[in-house]
């Protein structure tokens, strides 16, 4: 029993003085978004309140968070820091809603006016951003927070049940497991609509709505059609989501408006489709998938084996 102890009391310290050492990392990162971009910028107003708002979100209060937890993990008090830390979980959740509206924003800013470039510009030529942009250290309190619940898991598992901190360390793993749950739904579902919206443009005309609430895509790839009747193979792309099936052709190469573009040939409604590996359970090259609707049976192939089993597990997931 003491070896044991005394075993996780190595491994549990060596975990608090990593978190210690990367929360310093992150501090002196946040620092550099906070001195020399919102606190200068406050200063000049060289944006509008509501515009620097917009960019920057809850970031301030979120380097202060950081500062008080910094100091706690400095004093060794890992159980207090942590409990004190998790009440501010939320801002988390804040900045990362408000992600996507800040990098919108940032753009636009850029593009309008001639003042923020420059500025933009000159900072980070300064030593202490070692060549990153602003776009680079914007993303950092989502990496942090799954950082966090690394540690904190390990430092959980490292202590002892009867430790005085064991109650507020599992109360902490929880929080910020919800809360790091939460985060990468919303980064899930923003990652979705940008997918979605992309498909969308690339087909011709508006006939066919890929934007649809509840719709999750998948993958999508190149596969070759195989005729009922002895005609030749037709390459097609084909693009799967949770609910449907989109085959398409590409647009004529000289066309003046679509040359980029993809025809939808078909939907297919993957709620009474029938998937299934006609060859390629062994490692042949290639193999050929069958796809059975209520009125009409698609054969699909690949000569690269291992295309083939993506798709038909991502077809058999999606149907399922």
């Amino acid at each position: 029993v003491e070896e044991q102890r005394a075993r996780w009391e190595r491994k549990r310290s060596r975990t608090a003085k990593e978190l210690l050492e990367t929360e310093h990392k992150y501090l002196e990162q946040l620092d550099l978004l906070v001195t020399f971009f919102v606190k200068i910028l406050k200063a000049k107003g060289t944006l509008k309140p509501a515009v620097l708002e917009t960019i920057f979100g809850p970031l301030e209060s979120i380097y202060s968070a950081s500062q008080v937890l910094s100091l706690h993990l400095e004093r060794g008090n890992l159980g207090a820091g942590l409990e004190n830390f998790c009440q501010n979980l939320e801002l988390y959740v804040h900045y990362t809603e408000n992600l996507e509206q800040a990098n919108k924003t940032l753009k636009e800013q850029l593009r309008k006016s001639k003042s923020f470039r420059r500025f933009k510009k000159l900072q980070e030529t300064r030593l202490q951003f070692q060549g990153r942009k602003l776009e680079d250290l914007l993303p950092l309190p989502l990496q942090r927070l799954q950082q966090y619940k690394h540690f904190l898991r390990d430092l959980l598992e490292n202590t002892s049940p009867d430790s005085a901190d064991h109650q507020k360390l599992a109360k902490a793993v929880k929080s910020v497991s919800e809360i790091s749950r939460w985060v990468q739904d919303i980064v899930c579902k923003r990652e979705n609509s940008l997918q979605l919206i992309r498909v969308q443009k690339l087909l011709k005309g508006q006939k066919t709505r890929v934007l649809t609430p509840g719709r999750w895509y998948i993958r999508e790839g190149w596969l070759l059609v195989v005729p009922s009747k002895g005609e030749e193979l037709k390459r097609r792309m084909f693009f799967l989501f949770s609910d449907i099936f989109i085959a398409t052709k590409p647009c004529h190469p000289l066309h003046p408006l679509n040359s980029n573009k993809l025809a939808c040939q078909a939907v297919y409604p993957l709620h009474q489709c029938l998937v299934d590996k006609v060859f390629g359970h062994t490692q042949s090259q290639g193999g050929l998938l069958s796809l059975s609707f209520p009125h009409k049976t698609l054969l699909l192939m690949s000569s690269d084996q291992q295309d083939i089993n993506d798709w038909y597990q991502c077809l058999t997931a999606a149907v399922r």
